[in-house]
């Protein structure tokens, strides 16, 4: 798998990020090689040449852009997903980044990702309850609309509206935007990879609190659902405020969180399996084979557990421990796994939900999920014995 990696070219950043959302569930055999995969894939990016930085930005922003700002910097300061970051200063003074689409990466990353369903049999043994193949299918066609830049410059600006002025959020705001490029305010901060690496447990505490609250309040506060969770996109900066970068990817959920989701979570807090059969049979959820209430109930564990006490611990042994239960081949549970299927219209929030829980066990974090989660879908919790 990590050779596969390796052969990747312009795409390679983006299915490193898209696939760290395995990483916290991977066997202890497999996670620290998986993870200097995924380093020295940001490690070796080629920067883009000065040069060739000046010819995207006189087509992208016209041949005067530079007096749109006080200090441009050639040097990249940090490689994206499907280009580089370079720092500079706008013309009123603010400290700005300028997101440049590397050449040709739209082609690149197409022939990328399809590449990457090479990974899929690789991938399964690794993680053989998820649907490695449906995660990528659904990776290629989320990943193709990040190619246009004024797309997550719109989706930014919606967000930080909504963030203006939070005291645990911060979304920088967007000052320019093409097809290949982007301008925001520059933002510091720690990536949450770092945070899990060698921060103490306060503050690894903290980044997992703000991190389940931004995911949580998006649907209520935005209308959408940020849609791209790896830990590179989200900083602690020096406020202990939670820095939200990269708005490619967004689920537009202009009604908020599905009622059927919330429905099927609040059955399944409630322990009220066959209901919840029922519900996911009608949802789309259910092969032809059906399915047993007990199982059910265990599909929505990742989500609902957390939620069953004030504080809940999130760390890798868990994650591990559901995955394994999900991959038992040998008998019920790989006769069970046959038994569902996952609703098109519902599978990116999945992705989102599973990749955000990732990212907490990442952190082995201790949060007070349920609060969060009933602060902004009290729904859930209706009826609770």
């Amino acid at each position: 798998m990590f050779a596969v990696l390796g052969e990747l070219k312009g795409g390679a950043m983006k299915v490193g990020q898209a696939l760290s959302v395995f990483e916290a569930g991977m066997p202890d055999r497999y996670a620290e090689p998986f993870r200097e995969a995924l380093t020295k894939l940001q490690a070796e990016a080629p920067p883009l040449p000065e040069e060739e930085v000046e010819k995207v930005l006189d087509t992208q922003l016209g041949l005067r852009w530079r007096e749109r700002f006080a200090e441009f910097d050639g040097e990249a300061a940090a490689a994206a997903s499907i280009g580089q970051v370079h720092r500079a200063v706008w013309s009123d003074g603010r400290e700005v980044a300028v997101k440049v689409q590397y050449p040709g990466a739209d082609e690149a990353l197409r022939s990328d990702l399809r590449q990457l369903r090479r990974l899929a049999p690789l991938l399964r043994p690794l993680n053989p309850g998820t649907d490695v193949k449906g995660v990528i299918d659904e990776l290629y066609d989320s990943a193709v609309s990040e190619l246009d830049y004024r797309h997550e410059a719109d989706t930014q600006r919606v967000f930080a509206a909504a963030f203006t002025d939070d005291p645990k959020i911060r979304v920088p705001s967007v000052l320019a935007s093409s097809p290949k490029v982007l301008v925001t305010e520059w933002a510091d901060g720690r990536a949450l990879s770092k945070v899990a690496a060698d921060a103490d447990q306060e503050e690894r505490d903290r980044a997992a609190e703000l991190l389940a609250e931004f995911q949580f309040s998006s649907p209520t506060r935005v209308g959408m659902m940020h849609g791209d969770p790896h830990p590179g996109n989200f900083l602690l900066d020096d406020d202990g405020r939670m820095v939200v970068l990269d708005f490619g990817a967004a689920i537009a959920l202009p009604d908020g969180f599905p009622p059927i989701l919330t429905s099927m979570m609040r059955l399944a807090l409630q322990n009220r399996g066959d209901e919840l059969v029922t519900l996911m049979t009608r949802a789309g959820y259910v092969g032809r084979s059906g399915l047993e209430p007990a199982d059910a109930l265990a599909f929505l564990g990742p989500f609902i557990e957390p939620m069953r006490e004030p504080s809940f611990h999130f760390d890798r042994a868990w994650m591990q421990g559901i995955l394994a239960v999900y991959g038992d081949f040998s008998g019920r549970e790989f006769r069970t796994s046959r038994s569902f299927t996952l609703p098109r219209e519902y599978a990116l929030i999945h992705r989102v939900l599973s990749g955000s829980v990732g990212m907490l066990c990442q952190l082995e974090a201790t949060a007070p999920y349920r609060q969060i989660v009933q602060n902004w879908m009290p729904e859930i919790f209706a009826d609770e014995d």
